[in-house]
């Protein structure tokens, strides 16, 4: 008994001698996004964040491009249990409540990320989305808003009386209901099919991603106009994990989950703005017209995209009060009346 007791000492004491401590608390996290992407990098970060604050106390298994369920799945999987954390965005649940839409993306609402960081942060956006994500078991952490979304089009795209007759690539969802308010055609197709569509004239221009993502796709080797900053669309990833394990961890290894995600959100933002402005300059250096749409344009598009959430807010009461919490914040940075 007493070797056995001996062995078990001196095997510890080597143990912790050797710096490895074997982590408190083990996540299982899945995103639909691949390693080598700017927001793959990103997460990676913030996962190297967490251990790093934590002191080796938490430690995250991080699942890459959806390899353990779909994409749409991940939510799901982290309720029930399969994982523990999805880092994928609340814009894959629209299926499950409309009121997703007002965490993932709420079109025509804002002009940058930082305005939407500060519904979050100071507009009590954070607490009204939790009130959604807690009813199917799971606890939002954070957002990261990598920025707005440019349109690309064959035609000059300089206001709102240029989306009149503009047929163009939209996906499903809100987003076709804002632009038919104003008087374009949307018309929903897969992405692969962008490129045929514009080559042949089926569509003037498409939605596809950011400005600098456009020009990885090649969108402008096809067409010449661009709406840049753009203002439409500024899908949201979250950092949600779920309930019960949240409500396991201890208020200080939850806090350096909240700051690692601000840390990681703010920096997705500013490296997405930089990589925009980059190409930017090399667009207007190769023909291509940037158009920047004017305040009043903004202003009217933003209210045109008012009706269409008008429908969402009566789909579901979880809906209707996301969409009054933005409202609200809205009316006080003076954007809406």
């Amino acid at each position: 008994m007493k070797l056995k007791t001996f062995f078990a000492v001196t095997t510890a004491a080597a143990f912790f001698a050797s710096g490895v401590v074997a982590a408190e608390f083990n996540l299982r996290i899945q995103t639909h996004h691949s390693p080598e992407t700017v927001s793959g990098q990103a997460i990676q970060k913030y996962v190297d964040d967490v251990e790093a604050m934590s002191g080796g106390r938490v430690e995250i298994e991080l699942f890459w491009s959806s390899s353990v369920v779909a994409s749409v799945e991940t939510f799901d999987a982290a309720a029930t249990g399969v994982l523990d954390g999805d880092f994928t965005g609340g814009g894959y649940q629209t299926g499950k409540n409309p009121a997703f839409q007002f965490v993932g993306d709420p079109m025509g609402g804002y002009d940058t990320p930082w305005q939407l960081y500060s519904f979050f942060y100071n507009g009590g956006g954070k607490e009204a989305a939790n009130k959604l994500y807690e009813a199917y078991n799971m606890h939002l952490v954070s957002w990261a808003i990598p920025g707005q979304e440019s349109l690309a089009s064959g035609k000059p795209m300089r206001g709102l009386e240029d989306l009149k007759d503009w047929k163009f690539r939209s996906p499903p969802g809100l987003e076709t209901e804002i632009f038919a308010e104003l008087g374009a055609k949307p018309i929903v197709m897969d992405f692969t099919e962008i490129f045929t569509a514009l080559e042949t004239g089926i569509i003037d221009g498409a939605d596809a991603s950011s400005l600098a993502n456009n020009v990885g796709l090649g969108l402008y080797d096809i067409v010449k106009h661009a709406t840049y900053p753009g203002f439409h669309s500024m899908p949201a990833d979250h950092i949600a994990i779920n309930l019960d394990v949240w409500n396991g961890l201890p208020p200080d290894i939850q806090r350096i989950f909240e700051v690692a995600g601000e840390a990681m959100a703010f920096s997705l933002s500013l490296n997405t703005e930089l990589a925009n402005r980059e190409a930017a300059v090399k667009l207007v250096a190769e023909g291509v017209t940037l158009h920047d749409w004017s305040a009043e344009d903004r202003a009217k598009f933003r209210a045109g995209a008012q009706k269409a959430w008008d429908g969402w807010a009566a789909k579901t009461p979880e809906a209707a009060a996301l969409v009054e919490a933005h409202r609200k914040f809205l009316r006080r940075m003076g954007m809406i009346e």
